[in-house]
């Protein structure tokens, strides 16, 4: 039987979190991997910052202070430096990268990658992007995320939904942006339109209380709109996330050249929404112009015109988010993280 090690040393986590609390998009994907590689019959040890040991879905949560194992046919190792110098007899080892590359041309990441030469795991095309070709590694790959199942099988509207747009991504991407875009274009054209805000800093744990100071001054602009159908909420957790997006009509997300991947994209558009984005980052990769949504220009002169026209459309136009709404659910509900675990079987040889 294959075993596979995977490890994470950053925010404080386990396999029960994302059942009890929202979760931030590395630490969720860590989650479902671990879960994922169990279910396809693998022995599946995860290592992270968690408390104490505990078995759950299949996979044996470890706390990584005690210490990883010296062997294993595959070692995931999850964006830490120091990670690399654990589990030293694998037969294969992937580094597994979220955030752009550029943070890796450190020599404390250089040389352990040059010494390791693991396989680097990349989320999508502009993210390998951001790692030179000189900068040292063993091959590349890309592995897009999977989407959670409750996001893929969330219940399809019988009906066009009333004028509701939802963000559901890190109040410090651009929420201040899409709120002043709200209140001067959207809401002056659709006074019966409403912009629902899932965000705070409780999807990040102990980094997002470190950045509580950053963020309570959009999150303060996004209740002082309320007069301008701007409504607030606490993030949620997956499921019952999952249960609320259909209610809505179109994820709004400007995009950020730090999102590699975006699952709040994908989960969004796997749960049938129509997506308005800008071309920035890998959103042009997570929605198909005009097809499950519309990826907006990012010049300057015209974005801010565009972004607002694209909501406006698939807010009234019912034919329109039919069309998005089809093309949403073809686009993104065909992989899951059984497909992605799939995909990583493949680096064990």
């Amino acid at each position: 039987m294959t075993r596979i090690v995977m490890a994470d040393d950053g925010l404080v986590f386990d396999g029960r979190t994302p059942e009890t609390g929202p979760l931030g998009g590395a630490e969720s994907a860590f989650v479902a991997l671990a879960e994922a590689l169990a279910r396809r019959g693998h022995v599946v040890q995860a290592y992270t910052n968690c408390a104490a040991p505990l078995q759950h879905n299949g996979v044996e949560w470890r706390p990584i202070v005690a210490g990883a194992p010296d062997e294993a046919d595959l070692y995931i190792a999850n964006r830490g430096d120091k990670l690399l110098r654990l589990v030293p007899r694998a037969r294969a080892t992937a580094f597994w990268i979220h955030n752009p590359a550029r943070y890796l041309l450190k020599f404390r990441y250089l040389s352990k990658l040059w010494e390791r030469r693991p396989t680097l795991v990349f989320l999508s095309a502009y993210h390998a992007a951001t790692y030179p070709a000189w900068a040292p590694g063993g091959k590349r790959v890309v592995i897009p995320h999977g989407i959670h199942d409750c996001f893929r099988s969330a219940a399809e509207p019988l009906i066009p939904p009333r004028p509701r747009a939802v963000f559901t991504s890190n109040p410090l991407r651009s929420l201040g942006w899409l709120i002043e875009l709200w209140v001067t274009r959207i809401f002056p054209a659709l006074p019966k339109a409403e912009l629902h805000v899932f965000s705070g800093p409780g999807t990040y744990g102990a980094a997002g209380a470190a950045k509580t100071s950053e963020m309570m001054p959009v999150l303060a602009q996004a209740r002082a709109m309320k007069d301008a159908g701007v409504i607030l909420h606490d993030p949620l957790p997956r499921d019952r996330l999952a249960a609320e997006l259909p209610q809505f009509r179109v994820f709004t997300y400007r995009g950020s050249e730090d999102e590699t991947f975006c699952l709040a994209a994908g989960e969004a558009q796997a749960a049938g929404l129509p997506a308005v984005v800008s071309d920035i980052g890998a959103m042009s990769e997570r929605v198909r112009d005009r097809d499950s949504g519309f990826v907006v220009t990012s010049d300057p002169e015209r974005e801010e015109r565009d972004f607002s026209a694209a909501i406006l459309k698939v807010l009234t136009d019912d034919n329109l988010w039919r069309r998005l709404h089809n093309g949403a659910l073809a686009h993104q509900r065909g992989r899951g993280w059984d497909e992605a675990a799939a995909d990583f079987e493949k680096l064990i040889g």
